[in-house]
């Protein structure tokens, strides 16, 4: 099978379009009912709509930001494309310090309408973290304790703000999806037998001090790893089949088992992928992930 390529609306940690041609390998030979509950970029989901067309699709995602931005996308599309251009224009027009200024400004406003904001600014929101997101350094999304995005400005030519052919591309295929924002565990009552279920949650850090990066204000550590596998458990016992991604702990430690001990009764593969956002390019190169099936 020949498969299109639809490119995610936004760079983000985790991306998983480098590693699309082993994720489809684990794909069913069918798919009518598909969920995500970890989003993300949304590589594999777009994936999944354009060359496999499934009926039912629940998506989720826990940044509120990220959620509101996917919805916009699916029912605003040309009112968001009209703003992206008018942002785009207006920073490609102007030379660095005053490119700073106005990145300095979105930002501000951003966190403002992220604070105090409600649905009536949801779609200035949108364009918003889609222009932070092409603009900022290295394409990091990074909130502080507060909750508030507090990513520098990268330092890009032309960046490519708005890339209306793509967005109504993918508006398209969203319009069948649900969309919600949350815990993962709001996707269980939508799974059940006939559902494939593709989970990519926050890494688990490589070091201990490789979790300099927050994507959202909640914590996902060991315990809430441990957590989702109980949830991976209840899911396969109902008959759904499912597909993790998550970092290799032996590319530091060859005796951390973390991952092999909690899916010991699951299929483990081990992936080559590159590390496309890191804040050192030293901390760029290629690692193993894990891919872990029950199918």
């Amino acid at each position: 099978m020949k498969y299109k390529t639809v490119k995610p609306f936004v760079k983000w940690a985790g991306g998983k379009s480098q590693l699309l041609n082993d994720i489809r390998a684990k794909y069913p030979e069918k798919i009518d009912k598909y969920c995500e509950p970890f989003v993300g970029g949304g590589a594999v989901l777009l994936d999944v709509l354009a060359n496999c067309r499934p009926k039912e699709v629940l998506i989720n995602d826990i940044n509120a930001e990220l959620a509101n931005t996917y919805a916009q996308i699916k029912n605003s599309v040309d009112e968001l494309i009209e703003m992206l251009s008018e942002m785009q224009k207006t920073f490609w027009e102007k030379n660095d310090t005053d490119r700073k200024i106005m990145y300095l400004a979105k930002r501000e406003r951003f966190n403002d309408l992220k604070v105090n904001g409600d649905e009536q600014i949801n779609l200035e929101k949108a364009a918003l973290f889609i222009f932070l997101n092409k603009t900022c350094f290295n394409g990091l999304y990074r909130v502080n304790r507060k909750g508030l995005f507090n990513v520098p400005i990268g330092s890009y030519k032309k960046p490519p703000i708005c890339d209306a052919e793509n967005l109504r591309l993918i508006s398209g295929l969203l319009k069948n999806v649900q969309i919600k924002c949350g815990d993962y565990s709001k996707c269980a009552d939508f799974i059940d037998e006939n559902t494939f279920v593709y989970i990519d949650p926050p890494y688990r850090p490589l070091t201990a001090t490789a979790s300099f990066t927050s994507y959202s204000e909640n914590e996902f550590g060991d315990k809430q790893q441990i957590e989702l596998g109980k949830f991976v458990d209840e899911i396969s016992a109902k008959g759904a089949k499912v597909l993790i991604s998550n970092s290799d702990p032996k590319n530091s430690d060859e005796s951390d088992s973390f991952f092999d001990d909690l899916y010991s009764s699951y299929t483990i593969m081990r992936v080559s992928a590159k590390r496309m956002i890191n804040s050192k390019a030293t901390g760029r190169g290629s690692v193993n992930e894990l891919l872990i099936c029950n199918c």
